[in-house]
């Protein structure tokens, strides 16, 4: 399998500070991003290995979900940290754009619209998520020959904690139904059922769709690049951030995210733990 991941990455430290990128320490930034695109190459290249130690080789692994895989990091100006990068330079490309800082996700669209045919698998995400499940598209790929490619699938975002109130929280939790009600109907098809390994999961049409990304098949690609509002650079859903992220996909295909039961079946962490934080002072534990 063919994957092109898009990765959208902004720093400026003279920003507001409202959003990790433009926060004074570069560290947790620069972190966040080295185990963005180190976890790709570690759980989804070919570069994988098995130790036999009787006759003190190493041998190819994972030989059944072998991938190839293609990182592209897409940058405003010099608004970045590609220079403190301490990863192998094949590791990603640098994509260098003049884009307004908040809408490098649709020059990510661009990119990802501009390899159609070379990939099984166009994926867009924002530079402080950690995806560290290597059965991932083998679950994207199921879920859409089970209920077909007009339904997306998209992951939970979590953050984890040793020190909070819980471990782990699933951060994109439901918003008020008006604010995604003119760009999605969630009574059409509100669930799917499927069964894995014996266990049910329910997958729901989610009152929040946003997670920071999204992964398409070839076929899905295809079919968004071809609507009238792909690239429409409009920015109406919370903010240019989330716009750019979502509501392309919002406006094209039927989201689903695993119900919270299930919530673990498909899912990506999200860097640091800044919204888990919050629970026990902003948020009531309930």
């Amino acid at each position: 399998m063919r994957i092109l991941f898009a990765i959208a990455h902004f720093y400026n430290p003279t920003g507001s500070g409202k959003h990790a990128s433009q926060r004074k320490d570069p560290r947790p930034r620069l972190m966040a991003l080295t185990e963005a695109i180190a976890t790709l190459h570690q759980v989804f290249s070919q570069s994988q290995c098995t130790l036999n130690i009787a006759q003190k080789v190493a041998v190819a692994a994972n030989q059944n979900q072998s991938n190839a895989i293609d990182i592209v990091v897409c940058t405003t100006g010099e608004n970045h940290l590609l220079k403190q990068l301490m990863l192998p330079t094949h590791f990603y490309k640098h994509h260098a754009t003049q884009s307004e800082p908040m809408l490098l996700g649709f020059e990510c669209q661009a990119l990802l619209r501009d390899c159609l045919g070379q990939y099984d698998y166009y994926c867009f995400l924002e530079d402080d998520l950690i995806l560290s499940d290597p059965w991932f598209f083998i679950k994207l790929n199921w879920f859409n020959k089970l209920t077909g490619d007009a339904n997306l699938l998209q992951p939970n975002r979590y953050e984890t904690s040793v020190t909070g109130l819980v471990r782990k929280a699933y951060i994109d939790g439901d918003l008020r139904p008006q604010v995604t009600a003119k760009f999605q109907n969630i009574q059409e098809q509100p669930e799917l059922v499927g069964k894995v390994m014996e266990t049910p999961v329910t997958f729901q049409r989610p009152l929040n769709p946003h997670s920071g990304c999204y992964f398409l098949n070839g076929a899905q690609m295809l079919y968004w690049s071809k609507q009238p509002h792909f690239l429409d650079r409009d920015t109406s859903f919370i903010g240019p951030l989330e716009s750019a992220a979502t509501l392309g996909i919002m406006k094209t295909f039927r989201i689903y995210k695993p119900a919270p039961p299930s919530a673990s079946f498909l899912e990506i962490q999200h860097a640091g733990n800044g919204f888990l934080s919050l629970i026990g002072s902003q948020i009531r534990l309930a």
